[in-house]
């Protein structure tokens, strides 16, 4: 069975101030591109069973530049809504709600089409990518890779290893870095974590 990596996308604008980026599609900056191609010795001498990118730029350029071709976009690899959060940061929210906590209380409803996730409906969708994930896994010997957004791909390894959605809050994931998860005994493993080139 092969492992799953895990790529976060490189630096955009907003990755840099901490503004919560979901649906705004910003490209990476230069800095992020350097990023995305520094990853290309650490994935060039796997074989991809499947290679799926979240739809949004920043993403799907980082595929490009890390040397994934054939990359599917897969809509469910979108990072958390954060509705009503949208470009906002942690600091600029606890300015309100000094208590506040993605992790614990999610976000409010944004604009319209946007009404915000919870951690349960993030999970939710990490657990459908898995589902995909563990078909073409137990039926090849190559590896899966997912590239895509820093809360998402944290709420899927936390499902991965049969945590709640919300203990993805245990996993900071910097841009521009591969992570993989494996086996160990039949139990899924964090084998690598936060890896740059």
């Amino acid at each position: 069975m092969g492992d799953l990596l895990l790529v976060r996308h490189g630096e955009t604008e907003w990755s840099v101030s901490g503004r919560h980026t979901s649906w705004t599609d910003l490209p990476l900056t230069s800095h992020g591109e350097e990023q995305a191609k520094s990853l290309v010795p650490l994935l060039s001498s796997r074989t991809w069973a499947l290679v799926l990118t979240s739809p949004l730029e920043r993403a799907v350029r980082t595929a490009e530049l890390a040397g994934l071709g054939g990359a599917v976009a897969e809509p469910d690899l979108h990072e958390w809504d954060y509705g009503g959060y949208e470009g906002v940061t942690t600091v600029d929210i606890h300015r309100t709600r000094p208590d506040w906590d993605l992790w614990r209380d999610g976000v409010p409803p944004g604009p319209e089409g946007h009404p915000g996730e919870s951690p349960a409906e993030v999970g939710a969708r990490a657990d459908r990518v898995l589902a995909r994930v563990d078909e073409v896994l137990s039926g090849s010997t190559g590896d899966v890779v997912l590239v895509a957004h820093a809360h998402f791909l944290r709420v899927l390894t936390a499902r991965r290893l049969g945590l709640p959605p919300a203990e993805g809050r245990l996993f900071q994931l910097a841009t521009g870095t591969v992570s993989r998860l494996s086996t160990e005994h039949d139990r899924p493993v964090i084998a690598e974590w936060n890896v740059r080139a």
